[in-house]
């Protein structure tokens, strides 16, 4: 049998192969390295939240304007619609009606008192005559003390008359008071059938349309101040001993470039007991069972977003 000569080996062929497989190798490494997401060092993580209101009506009735929208930044005491009112007003002029009926009633105290000044004024004149006979010898003192009987009289009769108007008066008045207050009520509800912003935000969500019918309590719409935004934490006990309330540390946010943005936050509040981790919260011990929670208040550049996660860095 024979057999076939044994081929030599070519070094330079050898050393070409070797240098392919290194380049294949090397090029693995360096995409599998690309592909790879940064890692980032953080203590805790959560997510962003902020204060939210729901504005809700004071009045009951058609909704006659309602300007705003979605995503609209609106300021303290901004009037931003109305509710129908018409009906308010209508009771507010009858009420008015009412009181001035009312008070029409009231007696006219100088018109009834003019008879008995008369009188007052001719039994005072005829008294003073008595007086000035009584000089001449030609009257006697019984004259002159009926002629100041008189005068006392019409004056007693005078002083009760005006005391009866007077009572006549203040109760009617007294009558008009509750409807004063009735429509002091009524223009209560005609403000607040203004729809006026209390707090200044942005609006999160809108729960009516013009046309529709509020009533006391219904949501109108949702708004949050996001200026300053809160990142909701939690933290393990091994790291409590090294946070304190105002504390000054570093917010780590996720710009979806393989990079972090970074800003300055205060811890605000911290729990005073412990909770089990949240399922969607990952702390930097994951095999702690118990957790605390904790705010770190940021100062929002326009990028931080409701329901946002968020790393922080002790």
């Amino acid at each position: 049998m024979l057999r076939k000569p044994h081929q030599e080996i070519n070094p330079r062929n050898t050393i070409t192969c070797i240098m392919k497989h290194f380049f294949f190798l090397t090029l693995i490494a360096i995409t599998f390295l690309q592909c790879q997401e940064p890692t980032v060092a953080y203590d805790a993580s959560g997510t962003f939240e902020a204060v939210e209101t729901i504005i809700s009506a004071n009045a009951s009735g058609t909704i006659e304007a309602f300007a705003i929208s979605e995503g609209q930044t609106l300021d303290s005491g901004y009037v931003i619609g109305y509710i129908d009112s018409t009906q308010l007003h209508l009771r507010k002029k009858q009420l008015r009606a009412q009181i001035q009926a009312l008070l029409s009633k009231r007696p006219d105290i100088a018109s009834q008192l003019a008879a008995y000044e008369a009188q007052l004024k001719h039994a005072k004149h005829e008294r003073d005559r008595i007086i000035k006979l009584i000089e001449a010898d030609a009257a006697t003192p019984k004259q002159l003390d009926d002629a100041n009987a008189q005068v006392a009289v019409i004056e007693k009769q005078m002083e009760g008359l005006h005391t009866s108007l007077d009572i006549l008066s203040t109760g009617i008045r007294e009558e008009a008071t509750p409807l004063y207050t009735q429509i002091e009520q009524v223009e209560d509800q005609i403000e607040k059938c203004k729809i006026i912003n209390p707090v200044s935000g942005t609006v999160l969500t809108k729960y009516a349309e013009v046309y529709e019918m509020a009533a006391p309590g219904k949501p109108l719409y949702k708004i949050a101040d996001l200026d300053e935004i809160t990142l909701r934490a939690y933290i393990t006990g091994d790291q409590l001993p090294n946070i304190k309330l105002g504390q000054t540390l570093t917010v780590l946010i996720d710009d979806g470039q393989e990079s972090y943005r970074e800003y300055s936050g205060q811890i605000e509040w911290i729990s005073s007991k412990a909770e089990f981790t949240p399922k969607t919260i990952q702390t930097k011990d994951e095999r702690a069972n118990l957790v605390y929670a904790i705010k770190v208040n940021v100062r929002n550049d326009g990028f931080l977003k409701i329901g946002m996660y968020g790393e922080i860095k002790l």
